[in-house]
């Protein structure tokens, strides 16, 4: 892993991006130090039904949004997680793998909401059949471990590996990212960009493509409610680690090292300089 982290760092030079990647695992250690939700409902099916769950403390009082506690990761370089018991997002929990079937709330919440109720819907799917359809293409491995963490990818030791190795980028470092996973792969359908929440974009996609036999990396960003979590003109882009190996193994002898690359570059350097963060040049 020691390898990886290493060569990740001569990627970013190429790339001009100063930001490190974070990498997605699972562990069943609570990390010692991140950001995550507390203790709250417990989201399944059979308690849906039940009338179990209360979904006015779901909703307002317990709510924690899986990206908004990534934020606050990236900008304090640390962890954030997610657990069954700790979940704080009834959609972080189903694309990190800690529960399933989804929830038939779910089905509402996203799509046109509950008539009579104060839940009105986020409208981005037009109705339940096609919100279930996204739910059954989308459905995560379970998760193998009490935690699903993401970290900044330094701090991986040991054995210890990510599963999905995710970056947060704006779109000319996005630019040289593509090309690179489509050149390391020789696949043109290298990289997809899918209807995802900001989590299943970093975590549910990616492992999806992966169990299916697809080498795919996935670009996200288009959740309307993840936005407020996301840098102006901001995107992601995860990578499962054995497709990230290969970007990292194809690095300098594709288009990234090439004069056309570098014309580019100096628009990452220009972006960077725009929004007053430091410049990688």
């Amino acid at each position: 892993m020691q390898n990886v982290i290493e060569r990740t760092q001569r990627l970013l030079e190429l790339l001009g991006h100063d930001e490190e990647p974070f990498g997605v695992h699972y562990t069943d250690a609570k990390p010692a130090d991140g950001f995550g939700p507390k203790p709250g409902e417990i989201f399944t099916r059979d308690r849906e039904a039940a009338g179990q769950i209360d979904w006015h403390k779901a909703f307002a009082n317990e709510f924690s949004c899986l990206l908004g506690n990534v934020w606050l990761a990236r900008r304090k370089k640390r962890a954030a997680w997610i657990s069954h018991e700790s979940c704080g997002c009834m959609g972080g929990g189903f694309y990190s793998g800690m529960y399933r079937p989804y929830l038939e709330t779910n089905i509402c919440y996203v799509t046109t909401g509950i008539p009579g109720t104060p839940m009105e819907g986020e409208h981005y799917l037009p109705d339940h059949p096609s919100m279930r359809a996204f739910m059954d293409d989308t459905m995560p491995p379970e998760a193998p471990a009490k935690y699903c963490v993401l970290k900044p990818l330094h701090q991986f030791d040991g054995d210890e590996e990510p599963l999905v190795v995710a970056f947060f980028v704006r779109p000319e470092a996005l630019n040289g990212l593509f090309s690179l996973a489509c050149y390391a792969t020789g696949n043109h359908n290298a990289v997809a960009s899918p209807f995802s929440a900001g989590c299943g974009a970093l975590i549910a996609w990616p492992l999806v493509y992966q169990q299916r036999g697809e080498e795919r990396a996935v670009i996200g960003g288009f959740d309307l409610s993840a936005r407020k979590f996301m840098k102006t003109d901001e995107m992601s882009f995860a990578a499962p680690l054995p497709m990230y190996r290969k970007m990292l193994d194809a690095m300098e002898h594709s288009a990234l090292t090439r004069h056309t690359w570098q014309g580019v570059r100096k628009k990452v350097a220009k972006s960077m300089r725009a929004w007053g963060e430091t410049t990688a040049d």
